[in-house]
């Protein structure tokens, strides 16, 4: 099975991540894995003043997670170690000391979302529409909820659950709070990125470091919380309407 790649590269005071699969960018938990270990060690990187994450290639940002590991998850506590691979990862977001940058460059999907949400400050390009589309599977977007609800909003999270079948554009994400501006073209997109994450590395690490405390003030019980909803996605992952969705998704 393939586990995809993620590098890091450390510039300038600016640490960038940079993650890939074949699979659209999708997330094995390998790699969730990988992710965490990354943000929690730039955490304390005091080179590192601000961060930028991004995923490979040109046409998604990030398929969600790996359908090859959810259709091999035979028991309970195999389906809960998944999904805590994304709570580890947001978690890991949510308590590292540096500002995180996102480029989404692409579509991004269930977990994909989730990472967006959990950027500090999102760029996008007009070719980053999103879907939530857990129910189609028989599993909901429990892991990634508190994300996405603080970045969007209650109503957001509702649109894209339910309506689990249609994909919300770039703009639409960009008038609910995913996305704090939307480009054109990556180039465009790249040189904003880049112009941001200087402006940031020049500044008082102190300062940003007690601002991101500030931004997530209130979401001290998420280590609980993401590891009771990846109860909920590792139960229903085994059921029998999941199951069969998997399958027919696998032919």
């Amino acid at each position: 099975m393939n586990n995809g790649s993620l590098y890091t590269h450390i510039q300038n005071n600016i640490a960038t991540i940079e993650f890939g699969h074949p699979a659209s960018n999708s997330l094995p938990g390998e790699l969730l894995s990988r992710l965490a270990a990354s943000f929690n060690e730039l955490s304390s990187n005091e080179e590192v003043h601000v961060i930028i994450l991004k995923s490979e290639a040109e046409k998604t940002f990030c398929a969600g997670a790996s359908f090859d590991e959810l259709v091999s998850i035979l028991n309970f506590e195999a389906g809960k170690e998944f999904f805590l691979g994304f709570a580890n990862v947001i978690n890991a977001m949510r308590k590292c000391s540096k500002l995180i940058i996102g480029r989404v460059q692409g579509k991004a999907v269930g977990g994909g979302v989730g990472l967006a949400s959990a950027c500090d400050y999102c760029f996008a390009t007009e070719q980053a529409s999103i879907k939530l589309s857990e129910f189609t599977i028989g599993i909901g977007p429990f892991v990634i909820a508190p994300a996405v609800e603080r970045k969007m909003g209650l109503a957001a999270l509702s649109e894209l659950t339910l309506d689990a079948t249609n994909w919300q554009n770039a703009y639409w994400a960009k008038e609910k709070g995913l996305f704090a501006k939307v480009f054109e073209s990556i180039g465009e997109m790249d040189k904003e990125v880049e112009n941001l994450a200087l402006k940031l590395s020049h500044y008082n690490p102190e300062a940003l470091s007690e601002m991101k405390k500030v931004l997530w003030e209130g979401t001290e019980n998420w280590d609980i919380l993401l590891e009771e909803r990846a109860k909920i996605s590792g139960r229903l992952v085994l059921s029998e309407a999941t199951k069969n969705a998997l399958l027919k998704f696998k032919k």
